[in-house]
């Protein structure tokens, strides 16, 4: 159990070998740069933040039974952000929803049985659903810091 929550606390917010976690990467990003868009039907760091939030209440949600429909957001999967003119208040309240899901998800993990820990090791669908988040947090965090070097906003993504 101690190692699945290094390794989602790794991908997300401690640091680690590999470099920038997804907290980090999104550190020191304004608003206006989360909105810019590569391209036409691109996704923005804004809306990578949101989907990620969205995926650690989907697993949360698998693993205590919770119901469909309680994510925190209207619709699922890619939010469109910002709404509007991008302010720095919408897009901290947005960054607040990705670190509030992953508390949760770290909360529903500690709080699983014995009975359901022991299970993580006979049953690796669990497991494999709680590293596969910590993946996704990863995979998210370098198309991130791609996306703020191509926005020629001048500074380098925190190490």
């Amino acid at each position: 159990m101690s190692m699945l929550l290094d390794l989602l606390d790794e991908a997300f917010d401690r640091k680690s070998w590999h470099g920038p976690n997804l907290w980090a990467s999104i550190r020191g990003v304004r608003a206006q740069e989360a909105a810019w868009r590569p391209g036409p039907g691109r996704h923005n760091i804004w809306e990578l933040v949101l989907h990620a939030a969205y995926w650690k209440y989907v697993v949360r949600r698998r693993l205590t039974g919770e119901k469909r429909g309680s994510f925190v957001l209207a619709g699922s999967n890619f939010f469109a952000r910002p709404q509007g003119d991008p302010t720095q208040a919408a897009w901290k309240a947005d960054t607040a929803i990705l670190l509030r899901q992953h508390q949760q998800l770290r909360v529903a993990i500690a709080q699983l049985s014995l009975a359901e820990r022991t299970a993580l090791e006979t049953v690796p669908q669990t497991a494999r659903l709680i590293r596969g988040i910590a993946a996704h947090d990863l995979y998210h965090a370098g198309q991130i810091r791609l996306l703020r070097r191509l926005s020629g906003s001048g500074r380098r993504a925190p190490n």
